[in-house]
């Protein structure tokens, strides 16, 4: 067992016009995607439209539980496999055709709502917020690096929207990486994992209910406020544990489940799942986003192996908010055997049996040790003094934050400078978000730093088929016509109605693979030429001459 395999992160921001609180959140989010384009654009010297996403082969109807959803029944957020668009109300309300930012170096005024980037990444308007969807990686380390890199995606847009409103007139956005505006609304921090088809989805359910209904205590944000609106005082461990309902379904927006069953591999369906996990919080902190992808990936494999521990939670989604409303960490949730654990207890039970599964392996590899090493240190701490994390957990250096305002001022849960700290913490600009204050000060560890971060967001990983899409994208940027994660479509002047390039399987593709010919193709049609030549079976082109 081991934690690598293929995962990734979608991440949406919360959204705040703060000269403008009435501003339409779509708009807001458009311009936001529509800026970073053309910054990427003008990075790249592109002439054209930024690249597109290509919706082709997307079913978020797909239930794994063996059925479809037909589209009649299903919620409009759930209809994830159309393009959005603003409404013309929207465009005419705050003329973002009118200015000449979306003009620039384009041979028409476009506003971009979905665009490809040249980390291979994913950026996008989703439901009233704009969200960027990780490249594919191999190991927690790197999820957590292409992660911040949509950080540093999200603030350059902020910097560059600031820099220009002005002379624009549009208003200046600001992005936080947290999960709710306390007013009943949630937007998520969702997580993707590759899984053999093989293994019975209701095994991977089973399994990972206890583990994701405690996993908060190691990677919750922290929050002001208990229930959906804040409306009863309190901090509690996790931004989203208030907004869950469900045991298991395939909804995210409504009616929100643990363990969510979408079956959209994005892959070869006949080889792979993707477990589509929309529980977790978005996280600041590298420890704990660390943790996170790696306690899941070896969670996983435990169930994999049929090694996971037996354990089965009375009621699940109120086990999940119980702990998350205990910060002290000593309420205790029922099993059905009769026990009564906490959430760390909970935690201990599946590091025992990753410890024992590795014991029996012959011992781990470098990432898996590193991970099984911070999470048994991590729940010693959780155990011993809470407050000695706060250099490395978001959820409790917020929660020492705001006690130090509590003791300093003598402010109750419910008083506004509260909730007004807790959102300063997920500010993405340095100078403002509180996290980055902590970074900065030396209380708050890191695991990369501002340069390696900002490589990421322009450099696809090299192990995974994200190379080839980022390479693309940066190489030939005005001949990409669209991508999504399996597949890119070009446009080429000898090539009648463009090619399309499939990328079925998510370790092809990359740089070992074809670095060599992308890089040393004068174009995009010699590109194409040597990929036909070399592998037939994933080209398919109209004609080649």
């Amino acid at each position: 067992m081991t934690v690598r395999r293929v995962m990734g992160a979608e991440t949406e921001y919360g959204v705040l016009a703060t000269g403008n609180p009435g501003a339409n959140a779509t708009v807001l989010s458009t311009q936001v995607v529509t800026t970073y384009a053309a910054l990427v654009r003008r990075r790249l010297g592109a002439a054209h439209a930024a690249a597109g996403w290509d919706y082709h082969g997307e079913s978020p109807l797909q239930d794994a539980r063996g059925y479809t959803v037909p589209r009649e029944q299903a919620d409009p957020s759930q209809l994830t496999d159309v393009a959005p668009v603003l409404t013309a109300e929207e465009i005419a309300a705050e003329a973002l055709t009118e200015t000449g930012l979306y003009a620039e170096s384009m041979d028409r005024r476009q506003v971009v709502m979905n665009t490809v980037l040249p980390n291979g990444a994913r950026l996008y308007v989703d439901h009233s917020h704009p969200e960027y969807s990780s490249p594919e990686v191999t190991t927690p380390r790197d999820a957590v690096l292409w992660d911040a890199a949509g950080d540093r995606v999200a603030l350059d847009a902020v910097r560059a929207i600031a820099a220009s409103a002005e002379g624009t007139g549009l208003d200046v956005v600001n992005l936080y990486k947290n999960n709710t505006d306390n007013k009943s609304v949630s937007y998520g921090a969702h997580e993707n994992y590759l899984v053999p088809r093989g293994v019975a989805f209701d095994r991977l359910a089973s399994g990972l209910l206890p583990f994701f209904a405690s996993r908060q205590v190691v990677c919750g944000a922290g929050r002001v406020g208990l229930g959906d609106r804040g409306q009863r005082p309190g901090f509690q461990i996790s931004q989203r544990a208030d907004f869950f309902e469900r045991e298991v379904g395939l909804e995210t927006t409504i009616h929100r489940p643990i363990v969510n069953t979408r079956d959209e591999p994005h892959a070869d369906s006949h080889r792979h799942r993707r477990l589509h996990v929309i529980i977790g919080d978005a996280n600041l902190s590298h420890t704990a986003s660390l943790l996170k992808f790696g306690t899941t990936s070896l969670v996983l494999g435990l169930i994999e192996a049929g090694a996971a521990p037996d354990v089965v939670l009375a009621d699940p989604v109120a086990a999940l908010q119980a702990i998350s409303h205990d910060p002290g960490l000593t309420a205790t949730v029922a099993l059905r055997d009769g026990r009564r654990l906490t959430g760390v207890q909970l935690q201990r039970l599946y590091l025992d049996a990753a410890r024992a599964h590795e014991l029996a392996g012959g011992g781990p590899d470098a990432a898996t040790r590193e991970v099984l090493e911070l999470w048994e240190e991590v729940l010693d701490a959780l155990e011993s003094d809470p407050l000695s994390l706060a250099d490395r957990l978001d959820w409790v250096a917020k929660y020492a934050l705001l006690l130090g305002y509590r003791r300093r001022d003598g402010l109750g849960w419910d008083d506004p400078r509260m909730t007004l700290v807790d959102l300063q913490y997920h500010d993405l600009r340095p100078e403002k978000g509180l996290h980055h204050k902590l970074v900065a000060a030396g209380r708050m560890r890191t695991l990369f730093d501002a340069e390696q971060i900002e490589r990421a967001a322009g450099t696809p990983p090299a192990d995974t088929r994200a190379w080839f899409r980022g390479r693309v994208v940066t190489r030939f940027p005005d001949d990409v016509l669209a991508a999504n994660w399996d597949s890119v479509s070009l446009t080429l002047p000898g090539v009648r109605r463009g090619a399309r390039v499939a990328m079925p399987e998510p370790l092809g593709l990359a740089r070992d693979d074809v670095g060599p010919l992308l890089d040393g193709a004068a174009d995009a049609e010699e590109l194409v030429r040597g990929l036909a030549a070399a592998r037939p079976d994933l080209v398919h082109t109209g004609s080649l001459g």
